[in-house]
C-alpha cells in the first residue's frame, strides 16, 4: 500500500496494534471532509464507522487502503499485517469467470495457490518445496473448495459464468467472497450488506461474529452493527468520536455527548453576555493584568459560535386524502417462463396499512410492486385501485437526475411547498433541510453529490409529491443511519398506506405492521407481526421440520406436524396486528367523546344566543369535528371486520 508506514509490534503486547492513524486531514478544494483526526485499531476489535452520507466514510476507507491520497497525517500498519478490503464498487475483468475472479484475487493465499499450480505445471521442484510450506501456512490445499462454499452461501452458484454477465449486486458478493476466503488479519468492509438478502446477511453476521479477524466496517444495518461490532467510531463535523461498545451503547452515549455539547453552548452564550458587557464597559481598565480575561473571552466567543445539535426532529407532513377503498387484488398470477412469481394471490388492502415485503432475491418482490402500481401487467387476475390512491414510488433503479441542475431545483420541479400536519407549510428548501441538505448544499449542482446523497435527494422528490400510498423498493440501500432514522420517523407518522421492500431488519421492525414473505414458487405468506417475529417463527418451523425428518429417517413413527400455534393459524387469515389493536381500542374511546362534543356544538348552534362571529366559529368547528368523526368511524368499521 502506498504512503503507509509499517509498525513493528512490541513483543510483550497482549493485544497488538493493527492500525494507528494520527492527524489525518483530507479536503477536496475548499471542502474539508475531516481535519486532524486520530484513532487506532487493535487486534480483535470490530469497529463500525458511522457518518452522514457525503462526509467522507468511503474516502476514509479508501485512504486507509491506499486507494486515495490525503493532505496531512500518518497511517501506520503493524508489520506483515494482511489486509482485505471490500470496496463499495468493485471492478472485475468482464471476461473472467466467477471462479477465476476468486482464484486471481489480490491476496497472499490466492497468489500462493497460483504460484504453486504454476510450479507444479513446470515441475519446478526447488520452488515447490518453498510453496508447499506456504500452502501449509495458509491452509490453502482446499482453497478452491472453500471459495465455492462461500460463493454458494452468497447465492452465487454458476462458477463458470463470466463476471460481465453478473449484476452489480452479484459482483459485490463475489468481491465479498474474495476478501472472506483470504482470512486477513484486518478486514475493511464498505457496505457489505448491500445487495445481500436477509438469509445472506444473517449468515455473514454469524460468520464475522465468530471470526477472529479484526474489522473496520461501514454499514447502515443497525442489527448487524449491534451483533458484530464491539466499538463504534462516528465521523461528525470533521471530527471523530469513539464509543467502546455496540450500536445500542453508541446510541445511548451519543445522546449524552449531544446533551453535554448543547449545555456547553448554552453556558458559553450566557457567560459571553456578561463578558461582552465587561469588554464594552471598561476599555481604559484593560491593562496587562486583564489580558488573560480578554484571551478567555475570545475562547468563549468561539465556543458560543458552535451550532447546537438538533436531535429528534419530527417531520409531520399531511398526505393527500385517501378513501376507504385502497385496492383489491383478485387471483393474481405472474410467471416468467417456468418461474412462478405469483400464484392465485388475493388481498384487500386496508387504509393506513403498513406492509413489509421480505424474501430471497429473485422471488418476485420488485415484480409484484411494479404490477401493483401499473408498470407491469399480470398474466391473469385483477388489481382494482381506489380513485383517491396517489402512489409515491421509490424504485431500486433510482432516478436519472440532470447533473447540471441544482439540488433545490430538482425538488422545486416537484412542488414549491408541502403542507404539514398542523396546517402550516414547508418550502422546498425547508423540506430539504429536514433531510440534512444544508442551505449551502441545496445550491450545489447534483453532480457534486455522493451516491448516498443522490439517493437521499431521490427520496425527497418522492415524498415532496405528497402521496398517500408509498411504495418503497429497497429504500435503505445507500442511505446513512441518520437518514434512516428520519425516514423511519416520517413513515411512523405518515397518514397513508405503505408497502416497503427491504433487507434492513431494524428498519422493518420499526415501520411495518405485518409481513408478506415471498417464499418462492409463487407462494406468499401473510405474517401478522414484525420481521423479527416472522424470523423467529420461521426458525422454529424449520427446526420442527428437521426434527420430523430426523425421526422419519430413523424409521420412527411420526405424525405429520400440525399448525397448532396461534401464529401459524393467524397466518392463514387477516388478523389485527398489535398496533392495530391499540388503534382500535383508542378509537373505541375517542368516538363517544367526539359524538358528545358534536352534540354540545349542535345544542349551542340551535340555542339562538350566539353572536354572528360565534355562529361562524362554532359552525367551522362542527364541520371539522364531523370530518374527524367520519374518518375515525370509518377506520373503526374497517378494523372491526378483523376483530
Amino acid at each position: 500500500m502506498e504512503n503507509i508506514t509499517n509498525l513493528v509490534p512490541r513483543k510483550k503486547e497482549t493485544f497488538m496494534i493493527h492500525l494507528q492513524i494520527e492527524g489525518l486531514t483530507k479536503s477536496f478544494g475548499d471542502r474539508v471532509l475531516f481535519s486532524d483526526i486520530s484513532f487506532g485499531l487493535s487486534e480483535g476489535e470490530r469497529v463500525g464507522l458511522i457518518a452522514k452520507n457525503g462526509t467522507g466514510k468511503t474516502t476514509l476507507l479508501n485512504i486507509i487502503a491506499g486507494d486515495e491520497s490525503y493532505d496531512a497525517g500518518t497511517i501506520i500498519f503493524r508489520n506483515d499485517l494482511r489486509v482485505g478490503y471490500l470496496r463499495q464498487l468493485p471492478v472485475f475483468d468482464p471476461e473472467t469467470t466467477v471462479l477465476q475472479a476468486c482464484l486471481s484475487a489480490d491476496s497472499e493465499v490466492a497468489q500462493t495457490v497460483r504460484e504453486y499450480e504454476l510450479a507444479l505445471l513446470h515441475n519446478d521442484t526447488s520452488r515447490l518445496e518453498l510453496l508447499i510450506t506456504r500452502m501449509e501456512q495458509f491452509k490453502a490445499w482446499d482453497y478452491e473448495q472453500r471459495v465455492k462454499q462461500i460463493l454458494s452461501r452468497l447465492k452465487i452458484n454458476d462458477f463458470e459464468q463470466p463476471m460481465g454477465q453478473l449484476s452489480g449486486g452479484q459482483q459485490k458478493r463475489v468481491a465479498l467472497a474474495n476478501v472472506l476466503i483470504a482470512e486477513p488479519d484486518l478486514l475493511i468492509l464498505d457496505e457489505p450488506t448491500n445487495h445481500l438478502d436477509l438469509d445472506m446477511t444473517e449468515w455473514l453476521e454469524e460468520y464475522l461474529a465468530h471470526s477472529r479477524v479484526s474489522l473496520l466496517m461501514v454499514t447502515h444495518d443497525r442489527y448487524f452493527l449491534d451483533r458484530v461490532c464491539n466499538r463504534i467510531v462516528e465521523l461528525d463535523a470533521r471530527a471523530l468520536y469513539s464509543y467502546k461498545g455496540n450500536y445500542s451503547y453508541y446510541i445511548e452515549k451519543r445522546q449524552e455527548r449531544i446533551e453535554a455539547h448543547n449545555a456547553e453552548v448554552d453556558r458559553a452564550n450566557n457567560l459571553l453576555r456578561t463578558e461582552l458587557n465587561w469588554i464594552r464597559r471598561q476599555p481604559q481598565a484593560r491593562g496587562s493584568k486583564a489580558k488573560y480575561r480578554i484571551d478567555a473571552f475570545h475562547e468563549l466567543e468561539e465556543k458560543a459560535r458552535r451550532a447546537k445539535v438538533e436531535e429528534n426532529i419530527t417531520l409531520a407532513v399531511k398526505s393527500s386524502y385517501i378513501g376507504s377503498k385502497i385496492f383489491e387484488i383478485k387471483h393474481l398470477c405472474k410467471s416468467f417462463g417456468d418461474k412462478k412469481i405469483l400464484d392465485d394471490f388475493s388481498y384487500t388492502f386496508a387504509r393506513y396499512e403498513k406492509v413489509g415485503i421480505v424474501g430471497n432475491n429473485g422471488t418476485g418482490k420488485s415484480t409484484f410492486i411494479k404490477m401493483l402500481i401499473g408498470l407491469l401487467p399480470p398474466d391473469s387476475g385483477t388489481i382494482d385501485r381506489g380513485e383517491t390512491v396517489r402512489f409515491g414510488y421509490y424504485s431500486q433503479e433510482g432516478i436519472q437526475f440532470d447533473n447540471q441542475k441544482k439540488v433545490i431545483d430538482a425538488v422545486r420541479d416537484i412542488a414549491e411547498e408541502i403542507s404539514t400536519g398542523d396546517g402550516k407549510k414547508l418550502s422546498a428548501s425547508q423540506f430539504l433541510q429536514h433531510f440534512l441538505f444544508t442551505p449551502e448544499t441545496q445550491y450545489n449542482y447534483i453532480y457534486k453529490l455522493s451516491g448516498g446523497e443522490k439517493r437521499r435527494l431521490y427520496l425527497c422528490t418522492v415524498l415532496m409529491s405528497n402521496p398517500n400510498f408509498l411504495v418503497l423498493d429497497e429504500p435503505t440501500n445507500d442511505l446513512d443511519i441518520v437518514t434512516l432514522n428520519l425516514l423511519e420517523d416520517y413513515l411512523t407518522h405518515f397518514k397513508g398506506c405503505v408497502i416497503v421492500v427491504s433487507h434492513d431488519r431494524y428498519f422493518m421492525d420499526k415501520v411495518v405492521d405485518h409481513v408478506w414473505a415471498f417464499e418462492g414458487d409463487g407462494r406468499i405468506k401473510d405474517f401478522p407481526g414484525s420481521y423479527t417475529d416472522y424470523r423467529r417463527w420461521k426458525s422454529e418451523r424449520e427446526s420442527e421440520e428437521k426434527r420430523a425428518l430426523s425421526a422419519k429417517s430413523a424409521d420412527k413413527p411420526t405424525q405429520k406436524p400440525e399448525k397448532t400455534s396461534d401464529t401459524a393459524q393467524a397466518s392463514q387469515r387477516r388478523r389485527l396486528t398489535f398496533k392495530e389493536k391499540k388503534e382500535f381500542e383508542a378509537l373505541d374511546e375517542a368516538i363517544p367523546r367526539l359524538e358528545a362534543e358534536k352534540a354540545a356544538l349542535e345544542a349551542d348552534l340551535s340555542s339562538g344566543t350566539l353572536s354572528a362571529t360565534q355562529l361562524q366559529e362554532k359552525s367551522l368547528a362542527l364541520s371539522r369535528l364531523m370530518e374527524e368523526l367520519d374518518e375515525k368511524s370509518m377506520r373503526w368499521l374497517e378494523l372491526g371486520e378483523w376483530v
